[in-house]
Formats: structure tokens, sequence, C-alpha cells
């Protein structure tokens, strides 16, 4: 029997509202004290942090997955970081060596009232290939996995119902293999790890696989584009 294959772009019209839910989290959220802290840790008003949530992935490389989250409209900030790991306080090294069993990962400041997180779970399986185990483009290792990561359990069945609807359209002809893992810790990488493909254009990496990562997004996604993203 042949399979009728819907159109990304289309599919994700169909499911966008199907995927929300309205399922009560039992994990304790964090206090304000505790957030306000959180946030004058990070170098940022927390006065105009409270308004934001956070979402965090894996998607191979974080040069590509933090310039892609970037440009989404009602994203306040991206941090490159390592998570998935037990690790405490990881280093490039250590990560890029496999001994950590964190991966590359994002931490996206978001406004809800802009962009929900079924938009950002559609972002994230919209601009990689979460059909490759431990892999992703020319990038190898359990670093580079794909992982959708929840904080709550609306957040995961968000993210299963949307793996659902993709994988019963067939949309990557392939299993998909993202795993989906409750948030524990993230660590922000260093300093010259952020905002990286900004900042270095020239870089041969960036030029032949992230820039290229993210034209091919933001093809697909033109109506998520902040204004100086087109």
């Amino acid at each position: 029997m042949k399979i009728v294959k819907i159109p990304f772009l289309v599919l994700l019209l169909l499911v966008s509202t199907s995927c929300q839910s309205k399922t009560k989290s039992n994990k304790q959220e964090p206090t304000q004290k505790e957030q306000k802290e959180s946030f004058e840790l990070l170098g940022l008003f927390s006065e105009e942090l409270q308004n934001y949530e956070t979402a965090y992935f894996a998607s191979g490389c974080f040069w590509c997955v933090e310039a892609i989250f970037e440009s989404v409209k009602g994203v306040k900030e991206v941090y490159s970081g390592y998570s998935g790991g037990k690790k405490k306080n990881p280093t490039y090294e250590q990560v890029g060596r496999g001994l950590t069993k964190h991966a590359e990962a994002v931490e996206v400041f978001y406004d809800p009232n802009v962009v929900s997180f079924t938009e950002l779970v559609q972002v994230f399986f919209g601009s990689h290939d979460p059909t490759t185990l431990n892999r992703q483009g020319p990038d190898r290792g359990a670093q580079y996995r794909s992982i959708a990561f929840y904080k709550n359990d609306t957040e995961k069945k968000i993210i299963e119902d949307y793996i659902a609807k993709l994988e019963a359209a067939n949309v990557f002809g392939k299993p998909i293999v993202t795993e989906v893992k409750a948030f524990d810790k993230f660590y922000r990488a260093e300093d010259y790890h952020q905002d990286y493909e900004k900042n270095h254009p020239n870089n041969p990496y960036v030029q032949q696989v992230s820039i290229p990562r993210l034209n091919r997004f933001k093809a697909k996604f033109k109506s998520y584009l902040k204004e100086d993203a087109h």
C-alpha cells in the first residue's frame, strides 16, 4: 500500500492545536525567589525575565540550534550548554569526548503570549533530522543526540502527541528516535560558544553546516520568524 505523505507545513497547521494539553503538572514549580536568583545569576534583569518561560532541546551542534531558536519570534534569549547527563559542571572537552553522557543543548527563554511550547516543539522537529541515532549531519556521537526535554506533564504530553502525529503521517519516512526526557539540569557552555554562529560567520563549519541548516529552517518556517530574521 502506498503511503501518502502530508507536506510538513500542512501537518504543522493540522496538529498545532491538537497537541495542546490541559493536564495539570504534579511537579512543583520554582518559587518567585528561586526564579529571581536564577535570573540574577544569568546577569539579566529579573523583572523582565519573570514573564518568560524556559524550554530545553538538543538536536546536534548547539551553534546551529541556538541560531535557529534565536530567529523565532517570541524568543527572548537562547544559551548554548549541556544537559541530559549526570556530571556536574561539564566542560566542552569532556562532553565532546563522550565522558559525561550530556548532549549539546540549548536553553530557550520565550514569551508564551507570543510563541507557545507547542510551536517550539514544532521548530525543534522541523529544524533537524530526529531519525538519526547519536548523529546530526556530520556530527556523530551521543553528545549530538536528539532530545526534547520536558519540565512537567503538560510539556511531556505535547511532545509525545506531536511525535505520534509525525509518525502517523510518516513525515520523515523512518522512525523518530528522539529522547523524551525529564529536564534536570542545564549547564551553560563556555562563553566563547555563546552566539558562536553570529560571531564567527566565516568559520568553515559555520559556513558549510550551520548557516545552510539555519537557511533551510527559515525557508520552511517564514511565519515563525522575527522581523529582522527574514
